[in-house]
């Protein structure tokens, strides 16, 4: 009897969840993204107000990262127009995606017609298939209005919330989660790129309800304006906390030590390694991976996509 290819599920945004993906496709995965379009800055923001549509860039950079197309055909669709003053921030993934939701009248038509253009290994999903707006409370009571502005905070922050609240789901995506084998959250800003996608209501309760095995990719790096000072356990309590009750099973953990030049480098920009306190997140019910998953370019911590991928591999292949 041939075996299924393993179900995975993928939920986050920004160049975390592109980065993760870029390493899964090249392994034997049945993906779903889904993906946060809260984003309300740059050329997104400007296509998401003009056309009154989700955000097109986050998805951009996930089609573009699944993609299995020639090198030209991504870097074209990649490429950001600078030389003119009416064109001038907008990609030209961007406009694509915005006219192909104005031709066919439905943004995740256009994102599944796009994926067939450039060979998507997989599904590519919108948290949200309408336009939205995240919202921060911050500790004083104050409201902050955009996902562009939130990490500029001054003040931490104690919850984030959609506008409209009542926001539903693409039911493809609550079908991926329910017959996921895995199901990884993350990497990404917890506040503006991971949480966004589980505030969507039925998202959240899909993913405390799924059978499959829920995994956080914990960041590596604190996050000025959304997580000063956040140990791992603090990242996992917000994700309990706006989902109203627990909703993952393990946590993935870098065990690698970050070299003090680079530690130093993020202190200028009020960031550093994320602790992990394993015991605590161990009371919390959750399995600690520690792998090394962390690479460093230019200066830069990233997470390293094919560490991650062949982790996953081999975790799959043991408990399927």
């Amino acid at each position: 009897m041939k075996k299924h290819k393993t179900n995975i599920v993928v939920i986050g945004g920004g160049t975390g969840l592109s980065t993760m993906l870029r390493g899964l496709k090249n392994h034997p995965f049945n993906i779903t993204a889904i993906v946060t379009v809260a984003d309300d800055g740059g050329s997104s923001g400007r296509l998401r107000d003009d056309y009154d549509i989700p955000p097109p860039g986050d998805i951009r950079n996930v089609i573009a990262a699944l993609s299995d197309t020639e090198p030209l055909v991504e870097q074209m669709f990649q490429y950001r127009f600078s030389q003119s003053e009416d064109l001038g921030g907008h990609s030209l993934g961007n406009l694509m995606l915005t006219a192909l939701t104005d031709i066919t009248g439905d943004f995740s038509h256009a994102i599944a017609e796009m994926s067939k253009v450039l060979k998507v290994h997989g599904k590519v999903i919108p948290a949200a298939n309408r336009k939205i707006a995240l919202h921060a409370e911050l500790i004083d009571g104050s409201i902050i209005e955009g996902e562009s502005k939130i990490p500029n905070s001054q003040l931490p922050i104690k919850r984030v919330f959609l506008v409209p609240g009542d926001v539903k789901p693409l039911p493809e995506a609550i079908r991926a989660i329910e017959k996921a084998d895995f199901i990884l959250v993350g990497p990404g800003s917890l506040y503006t790129s991971i949480i966004p996608n589980l505030i969507v209501k039925q998202i959240g309760s899909a993913l405390v309800k799924a059978k499959g095995k829920r995994i956080y990719i914990c960041n590596l790096m604190t996050q000025k304006g959304e997580t000063l000072n956040f140990r791992a356990t603090d990242h996992v309590q917000a994700i309990f906390d706006h989902v109203g009750s627990p909703c993952l099973d393990a946590i993935l953990v870098n065990d690698i030590e970050l070299p003090s030049p680079i530690k130093e480098n993020y202190k200028e920009e009020n960031a550093e390694p994320v602790l992990f306190d394993i015991e605590k997140l161990e009371n919390m019910g959750l399995e600690v991976i520690k792998k090394e998953i962390a690479t460093i370019q230019s200066g830069v911590v990233r997470h390293e996509s094919n560490k991650i991928a062949q982790w996953l591999s081999d975790y799959t292949l043991n408990r399927m």
